[in-house]
């Protein structure tokens, strides 16, 4: 585990104990409306008004800087990455607004990118075309921050991870593009979304009506493409030496906690890295 790996672990320590413990909102329910936020004064945090052309839509996001990463001395420092994916029913602010990601930036010396995900899964959808929530974060978001700021092009400055919705596509993202990411983290990961039914979801209709359009029927290709028990669980050995090294965490009071066990027990059959 190199030191870049360490660091992000401690860092996923720290922003789920803080998200934990500033935000009311569960990752699985009915929609809320969003409470009452800290005004983002911080000149460390820039929200940059970023527009999707492939999905036709305005998908702002944040960006956190290092305290030192406008000073001369550091204008020819390159900065590792992390992107941090928001949950379901959330937006790209939530991480700036409910927890201390300025301080953590400044204290570890990395860029964190908050995307704006929708509740699109962070997947390309089996119904709506232009939804394609996974090829924009590839194509268009991580080119983008890599334009605009000062990152570590190379697979050893960039991470992922999110919450929920958010851990779900951060362990997918991990999966289909190791040559992208070092590191890929969940927290409470809603990681068995690709495969959930109407009646798994125990009459949680708000969330079900977020899967049907992203992930179709229960044939649909998309489903199986995108499981991330199926995909862990049939990775080759070679596959699997080139994985970023996988994080995640759950509460013991959690309703996802049975689905990340389960997750938990793939990568200990296969001797994945976590």
């Amino acid at each position: 585990m190199n030191n870049f790996t360490r660091l992000l672990l401690l860092i996923a320590l720290v922003v789920a104990l803080s998200y934990e413990r500033t935000t009311t909102v569960h990752s699985l329910g009915t929609p809320q409306a969003n409470a009452t936020q800290a005004k983002q004064t911080d000149s460390r945090v820039r929200t940059i008004p970023f527009e999707s052309k492939l999905l036709g839509k305005s998908l702002p996001y944040n960006v956190v800087l290092p305290l030192d990463y406008d000073k001369p001395v550091a204008r020819s420092t390159h900065y590792p990455v992390i992107y941090l994916l928001h949950g379901l029913f959330g937006h790209y602010d939530n991480w700036t607004t409910r927890t201390k990601l300025p301080d953590y930036a400044s204290r570890y010396r990395v860029i964190i990118v908050t995307p704006e995900g929708g509740d699109g899964w962070y997947t390309d959808s089996a119904t709506v075309p232009s939804d394609k929530y996974e090829t924009y974060v590839i194509e268009e978001l991580i080119p983008d921050v890599q334009h605009r700021y000062r990152t570590i092009e190379a697979r050893e400055g960039r991470a992922i991870a999110g919450l929920s919705m958010g851990g779900y596509g951060a362990l997918k993202f991990g999966f289909k593009y190791p040559n992208m990411f070092a590191f890929a983290g969940s927290m409470s990961g809603a990681l068995g979304a690709a495969s959930w039914t109407h009646t798994d979801l125990g009459g949680l209709e708000a969330i079900w009506l977020t899967l049907l359009p992203v992930f179709g029927p229960s044939d649909s290709p998309v489903r199986s493409a995108n499981g991330l028990h199926k995909l862990y669980g049939e990775l080759s050995p070679d596959r699997i030496a080139g994985l970023p090294y996988v994080y995640l965490d759950c509460g013991t009071e959690d309703p996802l906690l049975s689905s990340n066990r389960s997750f938990v027990e793939i990568l200990l059959a296969r001797k994945i890295p976590h």
